[in-house]
């Protein structure tokens, strides 16, 4: 059967799609410890030919297709957590636990895999090799994957032996439904976080010269920072650094003795992501000092850099085309900035994380709300069209 006929597959399995999505966004859990989803998976997989292994010491799901003849192991991962804010969506199905919302469409993921698992069960005769199904928790922050890695997913031993190729797609808001956006090299970058605490001494507001006051530090560190990623950063090799918090002080008539501040810095090269860390902690020292004042820097790694092996994301946009037609495929010129705990696999794994359009029906990707909005609302159309990718993936893994 050509690949083209895996959508019509795809969207016969459309109801039961839906309806999972649909479940799984009604009860939204946030972090590693999954229960009510991974019930879910476990409930979507029961009546399917697959080996089921759970997580120990996090709520993963990994299941395993044998296909009819021997060969190599391809990879597909669906996250799975939630975010902790309020929906605010008016959805049928919308949250109802207050503070928990899947706003970047992690339940899609879910429901999509799922359903390319029953789509692929059906075409197990044709596969040479196996599959494995990677549902994975904390994606957002909690490095679920990491845990899982650590756990043996990735290994000779593992669940279904070292992956030859892995494979992810990831939902948006802001591109048009159905369309899948992919790049080779770098697709999201590093994010790690930077927290600084500024040490003076407290005092009266009315007398400023008594005390050492750690605000106005703060403040020409804000400043500083953003100079310093415009003169000592290429453009070629960005970094973003944003400061998204700052704190000090407890009422208006009085010097604090500490101010605050954190926020998160992203580039998409290991060497520039150093030369950050390194510019951020003196900046600041420096900073600090030229106030009279001190300051403590911390600066907690997060997330590597997304990095698709060229190969695979040619494989991507081929098989894409085959599924979906060459125009619902699109190369993207540039990497975004946000960060993706798929970049653990891909440092140990050739493969390639896609972006799947699911900007709601009649509006304007540029501006529809965008994921990890309390409005943002996905196109379930376009889940159809990321079953088939994923089908179509591993079919052309295990040909």
């Amino acid at each position: 059967m050509p690949r083209s006929q895996l959508a019509a597959q795809a969207r016969s399995l459309q109801p039961r799609t839906v309806a999972l999505r649909r479940a799984i966004h009604r009860r939204p859990e946030v972090g590693l410890a999954l229960p009510c989803t991974r019930d879910a998976v476990l409930h979507a997989l029961a009546d399917l030919p697959l080996q089921v292994h759970l997580g120990v010491g996090v709520g993963s799901v990994v299941a395993v297709l044998d296909g009819a003849r021997p060969g190599p192991t391809v990879l597909l991962r669906g996250d799975m957590d939630a975010l902790p804010m309020q929906e605010a969506t008016d959805l049928p199905f919308a949250s109802e636990i207050d503070g928990r919302m899947h706003a970047c469409g992690h339940d899609t993921h879910v429901a999509m895999l799922a359903s390319a698992a029953r789509l692929l069960a059906k075409r197990r005769n044709e596969l040479s090799g196996r599959v494995l199904f990677m549902f994975q928790p904390g994606e957002e922050g909690f490095h679920g994957a990491r845990y899982m890695i650590d756990e043996g997913l990735l290994d000779v031993a593992g669940p279904a032996g070292r992956p030859h190729s892995a494979f992810a797609l990831h939902i948006s808001a802001t591109l048009p439904a159905g369309e899948v956006h992919v790049r080779p090299g770098p697709l999201m970058a590093a994010a790690d976080t930077v927290r600084v605490t500024v040490h003076g001494r407290g005092g009266h507001a009315s007398a400023p010269s008594d005390a050492l006051d750690p605000v106005p530090a703060a403040a020409a560190m804000v400043g500083a920072l953003q100079t310093a990623m415009t003169r000592e950063v290429g453009a070629h090799d960005p970094a973003v650094l944003t400061i998204a918090h700052i704190s000090a002080g407890t009422t208006n008539n009085v010097i604090p003795e500490t101010a605050f501040m954190e926020g998160t810095v992203r580039t998409l090269s290991e060497d520039v992501r150093l030369h950050v860390r390194e510019i951020v902690r003196r900046v600041c020292g420096h900073t600090a000092l030229a106030h009279g004042c001190s300051a403590d820097v911390v600066i907690d790694p997060g997330y590597p850099v997304t990095v698709n092996d060229a190969d695979a994301a040619a494989r991507v946009e081929t098989v894409a085309s085959d599924v979906l037609g060459s125009r619902r495929v699109a190369r993207m010129p540039s990497p975004i900035m946000g960060a993706e705990d798929f970049s653990y696999v891909l440092q140990q794994v050739p493969g390639a994380l896609a972006f799947l359009g699911g900007c709601p029906a009649g509006e304007n990707p540029s501006t529809a709300f965008p994921n990890h909005s309390n409005r943002v609302v996905f196109d379930e159309a376009a889940m159809a069209a990321g079953v088939a990718v994923y089908a179509g993936l591993a079919m052309d893994a295990l040909a």
